[in-house]
């Protein structure tokens, strides 16, 4: 195939995707796109994008999976401990001035963000006060977030990033292990309310004290990183905190000006008074 057909397979599957199942890939990254839709075709042996296409417009079934290779669900807990660490020191202390708190976590994926977020609010003493909004468009990853099932494998990184964060006690307060296989106390997700939302096509929700979207911005294109941080800022109160990825900034926003650097090497910012 060449490169022009592969573009002009690329626009008619992502706008037929839109029109069937209503999910958005339209303001993705194109390069982001490209290596995940080449990854998708190897899996189903399609040698073209059209024949891809046919797939996840005939079997829902195909559709599914294909969506788990187009949105990325890299993640872990505590991930980048400084950010965590930023988080109790910066911004925990003015959430403590609240009676109440709403916290979103946009894009949570698998959730290991969302019981890292529990977790350090339950040892700051917030978590009993909090409500977490944790979104994704990717109904599997939502259904594993909610689980809180983890491969044993991956507990000893979790771990280290926990300490890494400034975490109190040891993990294994939060967590029961069987089977190979590491579950997150129940308890942590009774504040949590896991719920599908596309940046792409949904608007705001509810008013929250702190936005945290990390590693996502980067698969979206100009306009679309746009109207997330737009989403972002509307769903912020006064002074409320934005957390983004390590290789994330606001420097594009057009609307900058609505946003200060709070800890600039931790990617954390706060919402200007209007």
């Amino acid at each position: 195939m060449t490169l022009a057909n592969f573009d002009i397979e690329l626009r008619l599957f992502i706008d037929a995707i839109f029109l069937k199942y209503h999910y958005d890939f339209r303001g993705y990254a194109e390069a982001s796109l490209k290596r995940r839709l080449s990854s998708a075709m190897s899996r189903f042996n399609c040698t073209t994008l059209s024949q891809l296409q046919d797939k996840v417009l005939h079997d829902p079934a195909a559709f599914r999976a294909a969506i788990n290779v187009l949105t990325v669900q890299v993640s872990e807990m505590f991930r980048d401990p400084t950010y965590f660490k930023a988080l109790r020191e910066e911004v925990v202390p003015i959430l403590r001035t609240y009676p109440s708190l709403k916290i979103w976590v946009a894009g949570c994926s698998t959730g290991e963000e969302v019981y890292s977020l529990a977790i350090l609010l339950r040892e700051e003493g917030l978590l009993a006060r909090a409500l977490i909004y944790a979104t994704d468009i990717n109904d599997d990853a939502l259904q594993k977030a909610e689980a809180g099932v983890y491969e044993v494998e991956r507990l000893e990184g979790f771990t280290e990033n926990h300490r890494l964060s400034g975490g109190h006690g040891p993990l294994s307060a939060h967590y029961t292990q069987a089977y190979g296989r590491v579950v997150f106390d129940k308890s942590l997700r009774q504040n949590v309310v896991f719920s599908d939302h596309s940046l792409a096509t949904d608007s705001v929700f509810a008013e929250v004290q702190l936005v945290s979207c990390r590693n996502v911005l980067i698969y979206f294109d100009r306009e679309l990183q746009n109207r997330a941080v737009d989403l972002f800022r509307d769903s912020l109160c006064r002074k409320g905190f934005l957390g983004l990825g390590m290789r994330e900034s606001l420097h594009f926003y057009r609307n900058v000006a609505s946003f200060k650097e709070l800890v600039r090497e931790q990617r954390l910012f706060q919402k200007e008074s209007p």
